[in-house]
């Protein structure tokens, strides 16, 4: 009786053991859940959100044949009315659209310095060696140009003296962005892909500095950035011309 009821307590011992390293197993995160999280952090800083197209295969979601920019633009025209940072509408989004990417727009809390991969890595380490307050920062991946750093900033685009304003028409002729392989200042009627973000080929737009960063100054960053993209024009036979998208007009 007592060996029988000692072995009894070893197997309850040994499932106690098993249940309770189950229970220890870290739970794994939901990309639904994590997604959404990282969504209403950037709407809780102001900046508004509006869904975006996101990949279908090598192709994009949206029904224009031969999309120039697959997975990187707005699925509604009105997206400057339609963004917002409402908490609750954000959240309808992104669980009633759980595949869709989200686009914030530029020129009216934020602007974003956009500039080639290579070139914005090179800028960054030289901003954080000199010690210069930096925001959030996004890789865009891609191959070639596609490949972009992003560089979230406090806006310039709503001065007090309303002359003062351009708008950024880049975005909204996308067939245009292999003219402007340098510097892209996204300001007023803009959009950049907020993280995370799917695009084709395996391919994502993430968070190198998150958005907790405060926004600095545009001008701060100016000329590292445009020094970067001059240094990485020479490397990759492009001219300065060609590089430094205007800036003002």
């Amino acid at each position: 009786m007592g060996s029988e009821s000692g072995r009894v307590k070893r197997g309850e011992q040994s499932r106690i053991s098993q249940w309770l390293r189950r229970r220890q197993k870290p739970i794994a995160e939901d990309p639904g859940v994590e997604r959404e999280a990282l969504l209403l952090a950037v709407a809780a800083t102001g900046l508004p959100l509006a869904p975006a197209a996101h990949p279908a295969g090598y192709r994009c979601s949206c029904d224009r044949i031969g999309c120039p920019t697959p997975a990187r633009h707005p699925v509604s025209f009105a997206w400057q009315t339609q963004s917002t940072t409402d908490r609750a509408q954000v959240e309808r989004w992104a669980r009633n659209e759980p595949q869709a990417n989200f686009i914030t727009a530029t020129g009216m809390v934020h602007d974003v310095l956009d500039v080639p991969l290579e070139a914005g890595a090179d800028a960054l380490a030289r901003l954080l060696e000199a010690g210069i307050e930096v925001g959030p920062v996004a890789e865009s991946g891609g191959t070639g140009d596609q490949a972009r750093m992003l560089f979230f900033t406090a806006t310039r685009g709503t001065p007090e003296d309303e002359d003062e304003w351009w708008p950024c028409a880049l975005d909204c002729h996308p067939e245009t962005m292999d003219e402007h392989p340098g510097l892209r200042w996204h300001c007023r009627g803009s959009y950049v892909l907020v993280p995370p973000a799917a695009l084709p080929g395996d391919q994502a737009v993430t968070w190198v500095r998150g958005i907790e960063h405060t926004l600095p100054d545009p001008l701060t960053l100016l000329e590292t950035l445009t020094d970067a993209c001059a240094a990485y024009a020479d490397t990759t036979d492009r001219t300065p011309a060609t590089v430094a998208w205007p800036l003002g007009r």
